[in-house]
């Protein structure tokens, strides 16, 4: 073997040496630089067990992390978000379209919201905070999310009694967030989800243009048949009454562009029982509001379907919004004493529809009590000045015939 021919060789085994070496090494690296950031996160505390790095894939998984908010004053620390793996990697079918983005896969995560008198900017700061994070562990932008097995939890333990609330089992796919394949579409991202709360089931799509200026999309949601009972603790502490029996629905529909929006909510409450013989120890104050709470749920009930229901339609621009509280109270009583109002998604808001201007026709409490808006006293202030003109025609032939005459 000539002495050219060693050299070559010794290159690729000092080069493949170096290689394997990097490859045992460098998950240590990263596992220490991010367990260092979520150590010294300001306001946070965090923690990851492992780190595996797959080179030929383009990807590396978390395993088993924890991030906790920090109370700088007393140091205690508050669970904030988890997850038993983060698998972060190059988004091959994007790559295939000419893009080079990256995809987020989460398995059991859990994202939790604490009150201890937080404002809803403490939530989104929450929000921003672990978005940063990823961002610093993501050098690609974001094409694709998904979830699996995920949890959003609220606890509020300053209440009395204590709340704990959760929305389980849940499941998200989020895809082309940026816009990279199917770029011809006007909404070229969609998002679907699924969980379970207590009993019931949450069903969201949306699709939606990520990259617009103003918030462009298309989405409907659904909460079906959710157990009000489950939720008697958060009844207690915030409504003061418990739930014998109940059961919740939600239904909406909301379409945006262009800075408008459209849409509508409907929640129905169905088989009602606030005050029973479960209440007998109750104190005389809590039994009276509770039986007023019935009561008023009992007349405002459609008998036959036993339920009460309304629907809220809101409509404007984001620095505007209007919604039409004479309509929601017109559906109340529409569904107690005419028609129930249906347990579905009416299918009647799109991206289409957002600027669509329907002439509404008010109803009898709209014409009693409602305020005139813009068109209304348009429409009266030409019908003045139409009986302004007729008047001064009138004046003026009356002056007209008197100098004839004279």
């Amino acid at each position: 073997m000539t002495s050219k021919k060693k050299k070559i060789i010794w290159f690729f085994i000092i080069v493949l040496g170096l290689l394997v070496i990097v490859r045992v090494i460098l998950p240590y690296v990263v596992l220490h630089y991010l367990n260092k950031t979520l150590a010294t996160m300001e306001g946070y505390y965090g923690h990851a067990d492992d780190i595996d790095i797959a080179l030929i894939r383009g990807a590396y998984t978390i395993d088993s992390i924890y991030l906790n908010k920090l109370d700088s004053t007393t140091d205690k620390q508050t669970p904030f978000f988890g997850a038993s793996e983060i698998d972060l990697s190059v988004e091959w079918k994007a790559l295939f379209h000419g893009s080079i983005v990256g995809e987020l896969v989460f398995e059991d995560a859990m994202l939790r919201f604490t009150k201890y008198k937080v404002e809803p900017k403490e939530v989104r700061s929450d929000s921003s905070s672990f978005k940063n994070l990823l961002d610093d562990f993501m050098p690609l932008q974001v094409n694709r999310v998904e979830i699996n097995n995920g949890s959003i939890q609220y606890k509020d333990e300053t209440s009395k009694p204590p709340v704990d609330i959760q929305l389980s089992n849940a499941y998200l796919l989020a895809q082309n967030l940026r816009n990279s394949y199917d770029s011809s579409v006007v909404l070229p991202a969609s998002l679907t989800a699924h969980a379970n709360i207590y009993e019931g089931e949450l069903a969201l799509n949306v699709k939606l243009n990520p990259l617009a200026d103003d918030p462009t999309f298309d989405m409907n949601a659904e909460v079906k048949n959710t157990n009000l009972v489950k939720l008697n603790d958060f009844f207690k502490a915030y409504a003061k009454i418990d739930v014998n029996k109940g059961r919740f629905g939600l239904y909406t529909e909301v379409a945006a562009k262009e800075g408008k929006f459209a849409g509508y909510v409907k929640p129905l409450i169905q088989d009602l029982d606030v005050l029973g013989k479960e209440d007998r120890k109750d104190n005389i104050l809590r039994k009276m509001w509770e039986g007023l709470a019935g009561t008023v749920g009992e007349v405002f009930e459609n008998q036959r379907k036993d339920q009460v229901a309304t629907k809220v339609p809101f409509e404007g621009n984001l620095k505007n919004p209007d919604t039409n509280v004479w309509y929601a109270l017109s559906s109340i009583l529409q569904n107690a004493f005419i028609r129930a109002i249906q347990p579905s998604i009416d299918q009647e808001i799109n991206i289409a529809t957002v600027d669509t201007q329907k002439e509404e026709k008010k109803n009898i409490l709209q014409k009693i009590f409602g305020k005139k808006d813009d068109k209304d006293k348009d429409k009266d202030k030409n019908k003045e000045e139409e009986k302004e003109k007729e008047k001064k025609k009138d004046s003026d032939k009356k002056d007209d015939d008197k100098d004839k005459k004279n």
